[in-house]
C-alpha cells in the first residue's frame, strides 16, 4: 500500500537570540510559519523489518540520514513498548524539492513526516507529544513539524506555543550558496543579547532576524538577494539562512516580482499556512 506524505517547508517569520546557554546552545524566540509547499514522501509499509530508502542523497549515507533515522527511532521505541507490528518494515522514497542549507526545515520536515506517517501505518499508537520528544533527539526544529501547528517557540526552539499568525503569500528566494548553521552560531558577531519579550509585545514590533546581520556580511549572495528583494517588500533571512523570504497579501503580487528576478535567483511562491499539510494529509488517510 503506497501513500504519499508532505514535508512542508518552514519560514522563521522572526528569529531573535536571548543569550548563549552553558552547553553552547543558544535561548532564542522565533515564530514558526509552515508553506504550502515542501518536499514529498512516499512510504511503502511492508513487512522486510528494515527500512530502505530508495532515493538516497549523494554524500550521505542512511545512518545519517533523518528519513532513516527517525524510521529506525520509532522501530526501537515501538519495540520496546510493544506496539511494532511483527516485521514493520518500509520502503521510502523522497521527491526532494527544499535546498540543503536553506533554512526552511527540509530534514527536520522529513524526519517528523517519517514519524507522523509510520506511527499512523504501524498503528504504533504514540501521541503528538510522544513524537515530539522523539524528533527532539533528531533536531531542535523537528517537534514543531510534529506538532503541526505555526508555534512561538522559545529556549531552544522546543518550548511551542501554538499561534495563529496573519497568513499571507511569500516569495521565497535561494541565492545558490548553502549556510551552515554551526558557523552562525559560533560567530563572534552575532547578535545574542536581544531582551526576553511576551508574545504580544513581539507581535506588535517590527520583525527582524538576528542571525542575518553576520550571514549578510559573510555571504555577499545574500546580501546581493536581500538588497534585491527589500525593493518590493519587507525581506528577510529564514532561520540561519541561506534562504531569504518577501511578504505580500496576494499570490499574483508575489509572483510579479519573481518574474522580475534576476537570472541567478531561484525562487517560488507559497502560501503561508497555520495547519501544517502534513496533518491536513493525515486526516484524509
Amino acid at each position: 500500500m503506497m501513500t504519499t506524505w508532505p514535508a512542508p517547508a518552514k519560514l522563521n517569520l522572526f528569529l531573535y537570540i536571548t543569550g548563549r546557554r552553558a552547553d553552547g546552545y543558544h535561548n532564542l524566540q522565533t515564530l514558526f510559519q509552515f508553506l504550502d509547499y515542501g518536499d514529498t514522501l512516499t512510504i511503502t509499509p511492508d513487512s522486510s523489518g528494515e527500512i530502505n530508502l530508495s532515493t538516497p542523497v549523494d554524500g550521505v549515507p542512511d545512518e545519517q540520514n533523518l528519513i532513516v533515522r527517525a524510521a529506525r527511532l520509532l522501530m526501537q521505541h515501538a519495540a520496546t513498548a510493544g506496539t511494532l507490528p511483527p516485521q514493520a518494515g518500509a520502503t521510502i522514497a523522497i521527491d526532494k524539492q527544499l535546498p540543503m542549507g536553506g533554512g526552511l526545515g527540509g530534514g527536520s520536515s522529513n524526519a517528523a513526516t517519517v514519524l507522523v506517517a509510520l506511527n499512523h501505518l504501524w498503528q504504533t499508537g504514540f501521541d503528538f507529544d510522544q513524537l515530539a520528544a522523539m524528533g527532539l533527539t533528531l533536531g531542535a526544529d523537528v517537534p514543531v513539524f510534529v506538532k503541526g501547528h505555526a508555534a512561538f517557540a522559545e529556549g531552544i526552539g522546543e518550548q511551542l506555543l501554538p499561534v495563529n499568525p496573519p497568513e499571507k503569500w511569500y516569495l521565497v528566494a535561494h541565492p545558490g550558496v548553502s549556510v551552515p548553521t554551526p558557523l552562525v552560531f559560533n560567530h563572534p558577531e552575532l547578535k545574542r543579547d536581544t531582551p526576553t519579550r511576551d508574545f504580544s509585545t513581539i507581535m506588535q514590533a517590527g520583525f527582524s532576524n538576528d542571525c542575518e546581520a553576520v550571514v549578510r556580511k559573510r555571504f555577499r549572495e545574500v546580501e546581493e538577494l536581500v538588497s534585491w528583494l527589500l525593493e518590493y517588500a519587507p525581506s528577510r533571512l529564514t532561520g540561519t539562512g541561506a534562504c531569504v523570504f518577501a511578504e505580500f497579501d496576494t499570490e499574483s503580487e508575489a509572483r510579479q516580482v519573481l518574474e522580475l528576478a534576476p537570472k541567478w535567483l531561484r525562487g517560488f511562491v507559497a502560501k503561508g499556512v497555520n495547519l501544517s499539510p502534513l496533518h491536513r494529509n493525515l486526516s484524509g488517510h
